[in-house]
């Protein structure tokens, strides 16, 4: 744990420089160094998205995740597939309870209904650019029920739903078909942790 705190940084200014879908704040500071004297002021840009859940949704009957398959503009720069593997995500709104998320994402992007859900873990995506802060969930549900083409008209989601064994997974995760950081890290906590979460679903039924 660090010896420093909120108190050890003092806010001089903040500006919003973009409103939009998402938004990008300049926020000028100083903080407490580690020789103890205060920094000089120091300017970052930083991208404000609020803060989102992911969920691991996975049928013990079958041995199958419930994954989703979706365009992302951003990753051709560097994927010759900008078609991403995920896991069921998004967005908290204002007010809105992670559990809650859960279940709505489930059904807008895989037409999927989640019981035990169950927090994992939390993470910050990348604190050096913006707040977002993620939250890891895992979920039992019935795979057979997930099929088709799901997602929002009004935030043009075409997201394809998909079955995927365990093994198969794994094999994903090691040749690195999946590469982003919540399938990712989703993934391998399940891998991780997946024994003492069957019994903590056994004692949730």
């Amino acid at each position: 744990m660090s010896k420093f705190s909120h108190a050890d940084v003092k806010l001089i200014s903040k500006t919003t420089l973009f409103q939009g879908f998402f938004k990008m704040v300049k926020y000028a500071f100083t903080h407490t160094k580690y020789d103890g004297s205060v920094s000089e002021v120091v300017e970052r840009e930083v991208f404000e998205r609020g803060h989102a859940v992911a969920v691991l949704a996975y049928d013990r009957k079958r041995d199958e995740f419930v994954l989703i398959e979706q365009f992302r503009y951003p990753a051709l720069e560097t994927s010759s597939d900008p078609w991403m593997i995920e896991v069921i995500a998004g967005i908290i709104e204002e007010g809105e309870d992670e559990v809650d998320v859960c279940f709505r994402e489930a059904k807008e992007e895989a037409g999927v209904e989640l019981k035990n859900i169950t927090k994992a873990m939390t993470y910050l995506s990348s604190p050096g650019g913006t707040t977002e802060r993620l939250h890891i969930y895992m979920a039992e549900v019935d795979a057979s029920t997930a099929k088709g083409i799901h997602g929002l008209d009004n935030e043009a989601e075409d997201i394809m739903v998909m079955r995927v064994k365990q093994s198969e997974a794994r094999e994903w995760l090691k040749n690195g078909k999946i590469d982003n950081a919540a399938a990712i890290i989703a993934l391998q906590w399940f891998f991780l942790n997946k024994d003492e979460l069957f019994l903590r679903w056994d004692a949730m039924n």
